[in-house]
């Protein structure tokens, strides 16, 4: 009776993945952008850099030790269980198989084959299955952070976790399969933000249309694929860094330099570059004139804009973030570029204003099969992404400069980070005015030339597909005025955009409003055999 009543708890819940996975138009809003996809487990990744933080603040070797766990295991995205069968596969098992079983009330746990498993497997991975509501995205969340002291953080969760033993039906398989495990030890998580470095060589290097030039510059500045990692890794561990230039000896610093070397740099080396990633892989594959082709492009698009933001930031874009949504939103209140026109000192930011339109256009594009309008898009944001850190560059530029006597190193590492995450881009326009740049603002480098600074940068604008305007200049908010020497400089450098600007004025919203009603135009054209562009001949494959 009992084995009757599980396979029926089993079978109901195989028939409610089957349902909950078919096609939706609609997601909760990431920071005031829709995707058309679900991202909620990517979007969490900013959990993972919260718990990092946390344990980085509170400066000692232990708690440093406790980060790195985290940085290197994660502990929010992409749970899975590795659990040990009783008895050996009898099938092939391939990824992305629905597998179900019981959590440790009962209840029951959805989950996936997270790669392919031979006959003849005992150890297989699941991944848990994840919801569309990012409040409850997931109910497994263990990974490193249960290395933490639960008493300070308790945003972890073992409620869907897979029991320590039971049965697991496994789509195709009339058999029902008698496993163990150890929760604590054996739920993982296959998406880190150390991951991000260290893979970026097969995935913006090696692939089929690699290399990503964006990621080039990096590479060839810094002679390493892994240069996020090795920063990272150096800082955790007080040590110097080995690339070809951009070096970094983290062994001048205390817990406190370092500890700002570490949060900053997995946010604005590690994730930054993997959105950029993120939009080329949905370049690679979108299927040009064809609007029923590219759900998959677009999934990738809108897990770039998930990384860009992170969950913390809430639908409409106004919480306190961790990730790169959050810097933007930081920095406008220093350079007065807050604000729909960029001319306010409080509220989003111009440049998220900006990357949401374009954000949206993408999407769209994407959608209706418009490849290279919406590589236009792309090509726009990974131009726009660098406005942060060259205004943080310059924020701390100008803090080691004037205020050198209170500054310390916090200030100093906060201002070499900074900096370490944009030389590449300059190098690339002139190699002279990133040395300048690195030499007032490497680690160790004490007192800057915020002048010397100010200017190499500026040179470099136009190159970098930036403007004076999109920089703004120091704002001193006690005096209101700009800060003496940081006004914003005046010559417009604006590149040629190629008509991407979307309409000064148009909300994002009715953008993707008037871009989804003419997306199910189209497709129901197509349904009635009068499609509107030829269809593409094969469509893509899923992305992983």
């Amino acid at each position: 009776m009992k084995f009757f009543a599980l396979s029926l708890l089993l079978a109901t819940a195989d028939a409610s993945i089957r349902s909950s996975t078919s096609r939706r138009l609609s997601f909760e809003l990431i920071a005031g952008y829709s995707p058309r996809s679900q991202v909620t487990d990517h979007n969490a990744i900013d959990l993972d850099q919260a718990a990092m933080e946390l344990s980085l603040s509170d400066g000692t070797a232990q708690s440093f030790q406790v980060a790195r766990e985290i940085y290197e295991q994660g502990g929010f995205s992409k749970s899975f269980a590795q659990v040990i069968l009783s008895q050996p596969l009898s099938r092939t098992v391939s990824k992305g198989t629905q597998i179900t079983g019981l959590g440790q009330n009962g209840q029951v746990v959805l989950g996936k084959a997270i790669g392919d498993f031979l006959p003849g497997s005992e150890i297989i991975r699941i991944q848990y299955k994840t919801s569309d509501i990012q409040a409850d995205y997931v109910g497994c969340q263990v990974g490193a952070v249960f290395e933490r002291d639960l008493a300070k953080d308790t945003s972890s969760s073992m409620v869907g976790c897979f029991a320590a033993g039971g049965q697991l039906s496994i789509e195709g398989s009339p058999e029902r399969y008698n496993y163990t495990y150890n929760v604590f030890e054996d739920n993982d998580n296959a998406r880190t933000i150390q991951g991000f470095s260290t893979g970026a060589k097969d995935k913006m290097y090696d692939c089929a249309t690699c290399p990503y030039s964006d990621y080039e510059k990096f590479v060839e500045y810094y002679g390493a694929f892994d240069y996020a990692d090795q920063w990272v890794l150096a800082a955790f561990a007080s040590k110097n860094t080995d690339f070809k230039r951009g070096n970094a000896n983290f062994a001048q610093y205390g817990f406190t330099g370092r500890a700002e070397a570490i949060k900053k740099g997995t946010v604005y080396m590690n994730i930054m570059m993997y959105v950029i990633r993120e939009f080329e892989d949905a370049l690679d594959d979108c299927k040009a004139k064809c609007i029923n082709c590219n759900d998959d492009p677009v999934h990738a698009w809108d897990e770039g804009v998930a990384f860009y933001t992170g969950s913390l930031e809430g639908q409409d874009g106004v919480n306190s973030g961790k990730l790169y949504h959050a810097l933007a939103d930081k920095r406008c209140q220093n350079f007065k570029t807050c604000g729909t026109q960029g001319s306010e000192v409080a509220g989003i930011s111009k440049l998220n204003y900006d990357l949401l339109s374009e954000f949206g256009r993408g999407q769209q594009e994407l959608l209706v099969g418009n490849c290279d309008a919406a590589r236009s898009s792309k090509e726009r944001i990974a131009e726009l992404i660098f406005v942060p850190v060259v205004q943080g560059s310059l924020r701390y530029a100008y803090i080691t400069d004037k205020e050198i006597a209170t500054a310390g190193e916090k200030a100093e590492a906060e201002g070499a980070v900074f900096a370490a995450a944009v030389l590449p881009v300059v190098h690339a326009c002139n190699a002279k005015d990133a040395e300048i740049i690195y030499d007032n603002l490497a680690v160790g480098s004490g007192k800057a030339d915020f002048a010397a600074v100010k200017k190499a940068f500026e040179r470099n604008y136009k190159c970098m597909g930036i403007t004076c305007e999109d920089i703004g200049g120091l704002w001193d908010s006690t005096q209101n005025k700009y800060m003496p020497g940081a006004s914003p400089c005046k010559a417009s450098s604006k590149k040629e955009t190629n008509g991407l600007a979307i309409g000064l004025g148009v909300s994002a919203g009715l953008i993707a409003l008037v871009g989804v009603g003419a997306v199910l135009f189209m497709r129901q054209r197509e349904v009635m055999g009068s499609p509107i562009f030829e269809p593409a001949l094969q469509k893509t494959e899923g992305i992983a």
